[in-house]
């Protein structure tokens, strides 16, 4: 495996950076451009998984929002709790978590069901929107594996735009609700 990570390393970060762009501008759903986002970090880092999950209203959980490369089994887990999810709330504070070993480390919420699912090393990192995080982007390696800086500043890069596209969905669908409201009003208005 360290060889096809190698591999791997030595490909176009731009190249996928320019695919999530390319996904960003052509949806407004931002649960289509999350996956792509997966999908990007998984090919081009050759990591065993990625996943984004988001910050609910609540702001006691994060909901998956997009993965690729974790089983059913593990993602039915259970909920990532931030009260019981030490790097989350690490992660959400604006700080990237880098965890070598699932299994020795306090601050993982889950580490036997990681452990079964060959998850050994994660790197944790915000996607912030308007200086407020508004969710987290996980890689994770099958082997204990230390994030070179540009891995690193490649992840940060996708996160930010995860977020950019998380911002706009949002924005798109309250300029959505007003239309409908402003449309709504204009036919009572008429009505009468």
């Amino acid at each position: 495996m360290p060889e096809k990570r190698e591999q791997f390393r030595k490909k176009d970060y731009f190249s996928a950076l320019y695919a999530v762009a390319r996904a960003i501008n052509a949806s407004l759903d931002s649960r289509q451009v999350l996956e792509e986002i997966t999908r990007c970090v998984v090919e081009t880092m050759g990591v065993k998984a990625c996943s984004v999950r988001l910050l609910t209203e609540r702001g006691d959980k994060l909901d998956l929002a997009a993965s690729l490369g974790l089983s059913e089994e593990y993602l039915r887990k259970g909920p990532v709790l931030l009260e019981e999810s030490g790097i989350d709330r690490e992660v959400l504070q604006g700080r990237k978590v880098w965890i070598r070993d699932v299994r020795k480390d306090t601050g993982f919420q889950y580490p036997g069901k990681a452990s079964e699912e060959g998850i050994l090393s994660v790197l944790a990192l915000p996607l912030t929107a308007e200086g407020k995080a508004v969710g987290v982007l996980r890689a994770y390696t099958g082997e204990v594996h230390e994030f070179p800086d540009d891995e690193i500043r490649f992840l940060e890069a996708v996160a930010d735009l995860g977020a950019i596209a998380i911002d706009h969905a949002r924005l798109h669908e309250a300029l959505k609700l007003r239309i409908d409201l402003m449309a709504r009003h204009r036919d009572r208005i008429d009505d009468n």
